[in-house]
């Protein structure tokens, strides 16, 4: 009986440990952070910096990075609290980021020096700067830590940095205004959406190539209002999901297929995703309707909408 409650209590424990704490998006023109409960109530909005826009979680989850476009700065936030822990200053409009796999070394999209910077985390020293095309935005680097990923939205090119090198290796071509990427879990495809072309490019990453590319046009849209912008994709089955922008859809897509499955209709200009790790849940950031849809997965359908602050941006899910 004693054995039973144990096993009971270790349970429930694991259960919490990965359940939903809270949902936090930055909200770009608002100059704020919003914080939802797992139901999508909102709890509290947060006074921040000028202009947030990227976030990614640092150590476990127990600390946050926000980067402020317009106060050249990364912010760093304990999780738990939500107060200011640290700050990385004197870095150019930084607009999304990625971590690199060692815990230490931040690239930063500098919009508008048209570089990709490297950072110390730990110091908050500068490290390197490369030359991108105008407005490079989305940042992907490769678990290993040897290639970074960065997107040129004037340029239409991806640029593959070798991080051991230290040098811009290639530059992909791909269609107009490149986005963000999204990699599958054997590292064997890159998918980079390219906003004015209503596209998602497939690069092959062994090649450095193109290889593919799936487009994306919901009834009753023009092709010039699709405009798809952030992407996400699972791990536990073949779906990918992709904010269409002014669409106002999230397009399904099968990535072994590259065939797309169907539409789901969200709110105005849908830009950021972020999908819960029992990807039951994905959460949309509409930027144009100052609100989150929350989707169910298994249904295929929004299931809630919850007004934020202004100009939604990034979406972080604690769990």
């Amino acid at each position: 009986m004693k054995y039973s409650f144990i096993l009971f209590f270790m349970f429930i424990y694991n259960f919490e440990a990965f359940a939903i704490q809270k949902i936090i998006v930055s909200n770009e023109r608002g100059n704020s952070l919003s914080i939802l409960s797992p139901e999508g109530k909102i709890i509290k909005e947060i006074k921040t910096c000028g202009r947030p826009r990227g976030l990614h979680f640092y150590q476990k989850q127990t600390k946050f990075l926000v980067a402020c476009a317009d106060d050249d700065l990364i912010l760093i936030y304990n999780t738990n609290s939500l107060e200011v822990i640290n700050r990385i200053t004197n870095v150019a409009s930084p607009e999304t980021f990625d971590l690199n796999p060692d815990g230490e070394t931040l690239m930063i999209s500098n919009e508008e020096d048209s570089t990709a910077s490297e950072w110390n985390l730990l110091t908050g020293e500068f490290i390197n700067e490369y030359e991108t095309g105008e407005e490079p935005e989305g940042v992907l680097i490769t678990k290993d830590g040897k290639l970074a990923f960065v997107a040129s939205e004037v340029a239409d090119v991806v640029h593959v940095i070798n991080l051991d090198k230290k040098i811009i290796q290639k530059d992909i071509a791909v269609d107009r205004r490149p986005r963000r990427f999204a990699m599958t879990v054997d590292e064997k495809l890159l998918y980079v959406s390219a906003e004015l072309s209503s596209v998602i490019n497939v690069i092959n990453i062994s090649s450095l190539k193109v290889i593919n590319t799936i487009k994306f046009l919901p009834n009753g849209f023009r092709k010039e209002q699709v405009t798809p912008v952030d992407l996400i994709l699972s791990k536990n089955s073949e779906i990918g999901y992709v904010a269409l922008g002014r669409a106002n859809h999230v397009g399904l897509f099968n990535y072994r297929t590259n065939k797309v499955l169907d539409y789901i209709l969200v709110g105005k200009r849908a830009w950021g995703l972020a999908l819960s790790k029992d990807e039951k849940l994905l959460y949309v950031a509409n930027g144009l309707s100052d609100d989150i849809s929350i989707i169910d997965t298994k249904k295929q359908k929004v299931i809630k909408s919850v007004k934020v602050g202004s100009m939604p941006y990034g979406i972080l899910i604690v769990e």
